[in-house]
């Protein structure tokens, strides 16, 4: 049942991966089933940009030198941190959006749609066993310097990839009664 698979889905995060392949086909079904996202008049905004290989150490690199640039205190930790997580990952996913160039809707709705084909690639992703979580550091507003974006497309976040051996925990929610007003 969908809610089972919804109730599933957890953060696992890339030093938890252990360093098993995910094949390309793994990752077109991923993104098949991004595609199938809602989209407000068809605008299908959702850009992905799949890291692999050598070029996760390039992204690595980048993430932790643009880091040490940009922030007034860095720390080395986090620096360290951001070299690692692409290389403990099997694939680094660019989650990007592409606004429509005539406006038709608010940037928020494009936004939303992209965060639902996010949505669908982590209950993908739940489904195959693989691990994933979606990172949205600040430095994603400097990924032009790493990829080529077109005009008006942005990078709304990183989503790592990798199989992993642990049993994850339960998930934990407060009932969905006390968020609910019902208006008759």
């Amino acid at each position: 049942m969908i809610l089972e698979l919804i109730k599933n889905r957890r953060a696992v995060f890339p030093a938890q991966y252990n360093g098993m392949a995910i094949a390309s086909e793994t990752i077109e079904i991923i993104l098949e089933a991004a595609n199938w996202a809602p989209t407000h008049k068809r605008t299908e905004p959702w850009r992905f940009k799949v890291v692999r290989g050598e070029a996760r150490e390039r992204l690595g690199v980048f993430l932790s030198e643009t880091y040490l640039q940009t922030e007034k205190k860095p720390k080395n930790i986090k620096a360290k941190k951001l070299l690692q997580k692409p290389m403990q990952s099997e694939a680094v996913i660019l989650i990007c959006m592409q606004r429509d160039p005539e406006q038709r809707i608010p940037e928020w709705e494009e936004i939303a749609s992209t965060a639902m084909a996010v949505q669908n690639m982590w209950l993908m992703c739940t489904e195959l066993g693989i691990g994933c979580y979606w990172s949205s550091p600040a430095l994603i507003s400097h990924m032009d310097g790493f990829t080529v974006l077109q005009d008006g497309e942005k990078c709304l976040g990183l989503f790592y990839l990798g199989y992993y051996d642990e049993i994850l925990p339960e998930g934990e929610r407060t009932p969905v009664g006390e968020k609910v007003s019902w208006i008759d």
